[in-house]
């Protein structure tokens, strides 16, 4: 899943995931555009003077791609669906948990997987979650026309809604829409039900959005009054006074994601520093900057109950009563499959 952030102005920047900025060169960090920022790891600043070099990427499968390619980093920052496949293909090792005191911290249901912990080690530590919900433009559609996500099937808003350009929070949508709030074991009648309902709601799309900065200005222009988005997107546009609202109980339900960090193997810096950035990012301060700078949740257990309930929900990132899909590993192969149905989709097929 995408997870860039309104901090770096606009798709352009994104388009460049080649770029790096560069600093401390003991340290590269293959992160998400827009997470080079101090309030997250404000430790490791303290210690080194200097942040970690950051490369940058636009989505999860292009981060991938690139680091099959030959790419090399130190770690990475990919959410948790993509691990297996970091796993398979032999790119990442074991983080020594004993050397991450805060891991006890992080929330179990943020560890259960034999994916991320087996028997050979620790693969995966998880650091920020959030949402994906309904955004909409308070003073053109009214709260009642968003209670359901068939909003985004809807003929009245024909041309006036927006989706991720991204398999896993498009594929949350449509499986929520068509009843399913557990992807672990999509049927093919719920598969062929879910790819039904994504083809209606593209004869709707007035485009995919790539990334959060995107989807505010579409937003903010009026083009689009109805989307599918995270919450940085909506933070970013309360933050411009625009007229928005998120919704996160709708009648089917919404998504929510998490995602972490990996270590790779044969890494070309400082493994010190690999793990001195990532006790800073688990440090309890590191949760109210990314509240703060992101509208995200953090991990870490301990550093959230640091944080009041009253800014939560001013960040929508209280815990939701209604139905969730919680967007965890699934089998490779039928991500894969999600995957080519939904460039088969956008392309009118």
């Amino acid at each position: 899943m995408t997870r860039s952030t309104y901090l770096l102005a606009g798709a352009a920047v994104l388009a460049l995931a080649t770029a790096a900025s560069a600093a401390d060169p003991e340290l590269t960090v293959f992160d998400w555009a827009g997470f080079e920022n101090q309030a997250l790891i404000e430790g490791y600043v303290a210690k080194h003077d200097d942040m970690p070099t950051y490369a940058f990427f636009g989505d999860d499968d292009e981060a991938f791609q690139k680091v099959s390619s030959g790419f090399k980093a130190d770690v990475a920052h990919p959410c948790s669906q993509m691990v297996q496949k970091y796993r398979d293909a032999g790119l990442i090792e074991p983080w020594d948990v004993a050397r991450i005191p805060e891991y006890g911290n992080i929330a179990a249901r943020f560890k259960d997987s034999k994916i991320f912990a087996d028997d050979t080690g620790v693969w995966y530590i998880p650091t920020d979650y959030a949402y994906t919900a309904i955004a909409y433009n308070t003073e053109q559609v009214k709260p009642e026309q968003v209670a359901s996500l068939n909003v985004f099937i809807d003929p009245a808003f024909a041309g006036r809604i927006a989706l991720p350009n991204n398999t896993d929070d498009t594929w949350s949508l449509a499986l929520l829409a068509t009843g399913v709030s557990d992807w672990s074991n999509i049927t093919e009648e719920q598969f062929a039900a879910a790819a039904a309902w994504l083809r209606q709601a593209h004869a709707n799309v007035r485009t995919y959005w790539a990334d959060p900065s995107e989807n505010a200005q579409l937003m903010k222009t009026g083009e689009v009054v109805v989307s599918w988005s995270w919450n940085d997107g909506v933070a970013a546009m309360k933050a411009e006074n625009i007229p928005v609202a998120f919704n996160r109980t709708p009648t089917e339900g919404v998504a929510t994601w998490f995602c972490g960090y990996v270590n790779f193997k044969d890494a070309p810096g400082s493994e010190d520093k690999a793990y001195d950035f990532i006790n800073a990012w688990l440090d309890h301060g590191s949760a109210k900057g990314l509240l703060e700078n992101f509208g995200y949740a953090h991990s870490n257990d301990a550093a959230m109950a640091m944080i009041s309930n009253e800014e939560l929900a001013a960040g929508d990132v209280d815990p939701v009563t209604g139905t969730l899909l919680s967007q965890v590993p699934i089998d490779p192969a039928m991500r894969d499959r999600m995957t080519q149905e939904f460039e088969l989709i956008k392309s009118g097929f």
